[in-house]
């Protein structure tokens, strides 16, 4: 028996800023439009709420955190960058029960040397890596070596000139990152194989969906083999041209498994909650975790939202999926799955309390 999904109403949470180009503007809208729809085909009662401001409580405050599930497609809070955590925080306080990672996990994620070192703590493969805060004493050795900022996500600040090949690009990177983005410069083994991103959903019980790889087979420089942030967000560019998504994977049964295990270890290791997206590289066998995104982009083009309709669910029946897994934290909407466990069947993922 199925738990009847009319029964979670949902806010639909999300951002804009109003200095944003009105093209950015329009299509975030559309989206949110298009999900809306797409929710309610799959039985939700959905409302819209639009955080344009540091206010998510006035925002909220027409809602009711007893009786409706949060759906949040919330990035930032306006003008305030690397501010989920701040969201989710904020949401925490105002006792409403949410899809994805919560405050805690979100604000962890945003610091990469503290998920490497959580990573290596659990014997989970990542690059080695050290953090530079200036140029002097530089004593790194392994080249070719990729130099990100500490805190940034979404590729932000990854270019091919990321990747150096001697301590002379290296100083000069560690500079600009110092002095475009005012942290400090994370420098790590640059891992030359295939890129994997792998979709780990549920809590618990764990399902990992069909593994997308990237394909740079078509970028000749093995410096621009690397998903920058033009090849996520500029269509115009190269990068994105050039970088073809493969889904699924080609793998044998065995490299299958290792992803698997590599993806599903880092998920539990980091803490994330409902669905996250790993991008892990592997060399010589070795599976290396590069990236933890909690909360990742669902949108319908991105990998995660394409490897779930491999798998069987629509855009709507994802959010669905989510929106569920959610409630299971519920105080009150939570209840019925105490006794009747969800089960999602085209993903063979059942939770119960």
């Amino acid at each position: 028996m199925n738990c009847d999904p009319t029964d979670i109403p949902v806010i639909l949470l999300y951002n804009i800023d109003p200095a944003w180009p009105s093209t950015d503007l329009d299509e975030i809208l559309s989206l949110v439009q298009r999900l809306k729809t797409d929710l309610a085909a799959a039985g939700h009662p959905v409302q819209v709420a639009c955080l344009e401001d540091e206010d998510l409580e006035r925002v909220m405050a027409g809602y009711d955190p007893s009786t409706q599930i949060v759906f949040n497609w919330c990035e930032e809070i306006p003008g305030i960058p690397r501010s989920s955590s701040l969201v989710a925080g904020a949401l925490e306080e105002l006792g409403f029960t949410f899809t994805g990672a919560d405050s805690r996990a979100l604000r962890f994620s945003q610091d990469k040397p503290a998920v490497k070192e959580r990573l290596s703590q659990k014997n989970i493969a990542t690059p080695r890596w050290r953090i530079y805060t200036g140029t002097r004493n530089l004593d790194w050795d392994w080249f070719p070596a990729i130099v990100k900022p500490a805190y940034e996500h979404c590729s932000y600040g990854i270019t091919p000139e990321a990747v150096v090949y001697d301590r002379r690009e290296l100083s000069k990177r560690i500079t600009h990152v110092a002095q475009t983005f005012s942290e400090p410069a994370l420098v790590e083994d640059f891992i030359t194989g295939r890129e994997f991103h792998v979709t780990v959903v549920g809590n618990g019980k764990l399902q990992v969906l069909p593994i997308a790889e990237m394909d740079f087979s078509a970028i000749r420089q093995s410096s621009g083999r690397l998903c920058t942030y033009d090849s996520k967000f500029d269509p115009a560019s190269c990068d994105y041209q050039m970088i073809q998504l493969r889904l699924p994977a080609s793998l044998a049964d065995g490299e299958r498994e290792m992803l698997e295990k590599t993806a599903l270890a880092a998920y539990q290791a980091t803490d994330c909650r409902d669905y996250a997206r790993l991008d892990i590289r592997e060399r010589d066998g070795i599976y290396y975790v590069l990236d933890v995104n909690p909360n990742s982009d669902i949108s319908p083009d991105t990998s995660l939202a394409l490897a779930a309709e491999l798998d069987g669910l629509s855009w709507g029946q994802l959010g669905s999926l989510l929106v569920h897994l959610a409630a299971l934290r519920h105080p009150i909407l939570g209840r019925p799955f105490q006794e009747i466990p969800y089960q999602m069947a085209s993903l063979r993922l059942s939770q119960s309390t």
